[in-house]
């Protein structure tokens, strides 16, 4: 007796190649013909990648932190004085009492907000860049320019590290202390230099740069540049609101310390971390993270170790703890492997 197996058609065989084949096609060819409509790049279509799916609304609402999202991120003449902020704090989480060199400031800087390209984008790409290790070899740099807005912190380099860190970058957080007399050296032209004031002498020595006033030294835990070459136009100073929700509400820290106890403060990038969930809809992270040797290098340049950060007013631990917890929610994400 034989058994004969039923033999399958060649036309069959070859459905699924065929099939393939049309889907192929058809995907590059609507791709190509919506790229010649629309002159989509391919940055855009990278930003829309990030941002599909992304519910923004929901996101926030994750962080449980009882606020509402702040899109207008920093302080400006004609809103701000004496009527909508009347703010009952002083430095760094309200500008009680130094309001008369805030507004010599703000009479000389730019008081409009975010360039028009970006305020208008549907979905906008963050990625604030920590100086963190971490960063060190990851090959990032192209990845990292494709953004839409890229946040880097304080005097970070940028040139000869440009294939881990990339070269672009949207706003530049910093405070006196950690201004470079030559913003431009390692920023794009139109980088909006996000000033952080934490005291009143940072005010002060804004408004003698900017005035071309004698400078007062007196005030700083390291002598800030005595001459800043940056362009007064660039530079926007930063809603307090922020630095005081990211240490009332997303740290919560004591924002008054008691006694002879030493005040703790946000860092620049955590600040950066939580301006960037209130005005971005897709936010990465990457060059963040301690390590947990006091010999290893704490940042993808120079050769400081964790000794520079034993008389700091910043708990790193309590804030690798809240990076943690964004990150479980969904927050944030990290571009690289990094210690939980």
């Amino acid at each position: 007796m034989f058994l004969f197996k039923p033999v399958t058609p060649w036309c069959l065989r070859l459905l699924p190649v065929v099939l393939f084949f049309i889907i192929f096609v058809t995907y590059y060819c609507t791709n190509a013909i919506l790229q010649s409509y629309t002159g989509t790049s391919k940055s855009d279509r990278s930003s829309k990648f990030l941002c599909s799916g992304w519910l923004t609304q929901k996101k926030w609402e994750s962080l449980n932190l009882n606020i509402s999202r702040q899109t207008q991120l920093f302080l400006k003449m004609d809103d701000f004085f004496w009527r909508e902020h009347h703010s009952m704090l002083t430095l760094p989480y309200g500008i009680k009492g130094s309001e008369l060199p805030l507004l010599k400031v703000l009479a000389i800087v730019a008081n409009d907000q975010i360039p028009a390209e970006i305020e208008t984008l549907e979905c906008k790409t963050c990625v604030v860049i920590g100086n963190g290790f971490t960063i060190k070899n990851t090959s990032l740099g192209s990845t990292i320019n494709k953004y839409d807005v890229v946040i880097r912190l304080n005097n970070s380099p940028v040139r000869g590290y440009e294939a881990d860190v990339g070269n672009k970058t949207t706003m530049r957080f910093f405070y006196p202390e950690s201004a470079s007399y030559d913003p431009r050296l390692n920023s794009e032209p139109g980088t909006l230099m996000v000033f952080v004031p934490f005291k009143p002498q940072d005010l002060r020595w804004l408004k003698e740069i900017l005035y071309n006033e004698k400078r007062v030294r007196e005030g700083f835990w390291k002598l800030p540049p005595q001459i800043w070459l940056g362009d007064a136009g660039q530079i926007r100073v930063l809603d307090p609101y922020f630095l005081h929700q990211t240490a009332h509400k997303l740290l919560q820290i004591p924002l008054k310390p008691k006694g002879t106890q030493i005040p703790i403060h946000p860092t620049t990038g955590i600040l950066a971390i939580f301006v960037a969930l209130n005005y971005c809809d897709v936010v990465h992270v990457a060059g963040f993270g301690y390590p947990n040797s006091q010999i290893h290098p704490i940042h993808y340049y120079g050769s400081d170790t964790m000794k520079l950060m034993k008389n700091s007013y910043h708990d790193v631990s309590h804030e690798a703890r809240a990076l943690k917890r964004l990150e479980d929610l969904g927050a944030i994400f990290y571009l690289h492997p990094h210690l939980r």
